[in-house]
């Protein structure tokens, strides 16, 4: 499913420095995401990553997964990641609420076990919620300049 958003300028100067390989791979994984999740915010961030925030509303607190794309590697990260069911124990990390999948190819998340797992993810977002979302589809930059 193309979704038709294209990527935000503020992420793009910096994604611009990554390999095409990498650029190839997060933009397949971020359509992957939005695929599942249309109306979902992105919040865009750089800070030690590369990172963009899918959430169900305009608040990092109610954001389901996200895309950090760091020096060598890339992680399809959860940021409830240890409440989630994992029957097919997919999710890695020993933090106390994160999770991730390692992503190093399209395999590694274009798969029914993972979208099984992000749709959980967003389903437990939406009913853990405090207050319905005023915005839905808007990509925001929190990227400084």
């Amino acid at each position: 499913m193309n979704t038709n958003r294209p990527i935000h300028p503020d992420f793009l100067h910096f994604l611009d420095f990554k390999s095409a390989a990498v650029i190839d791979l997060y933009t397949d994984l971020r359509e992957f995401v939005l695929g599942l999740y249309p109306d979902s915010n992105e919040l865009l961030y750089h800070t030690h990553a590369l990172t963009s925030v899918f959430t169900i509303s305009e608040k990092l607190g109610d954001g389901f997964c996200m895309i950090p794309i760091y020096t060598n590697h890339m992680n399809l990260g959860f940021h409830k990641g240890v409440l989630l069911e994992d029957p097919h124990k997919l999710l890695k990390g020993t933090g106390k609420l994160i999770r991730h999948i390692p992503i190093s190819q399209p395999s590694d998340y274009r798969n029914p076990k993972v979208q099984q797992l992000v749709q959980h993810a967003i389903d437990f977002a939406i009913n853990d919620m405090d207050k319905p979302a005023k915005v839905k589809g808007a990509t925001i930059s929190k990227i400084k300049k």
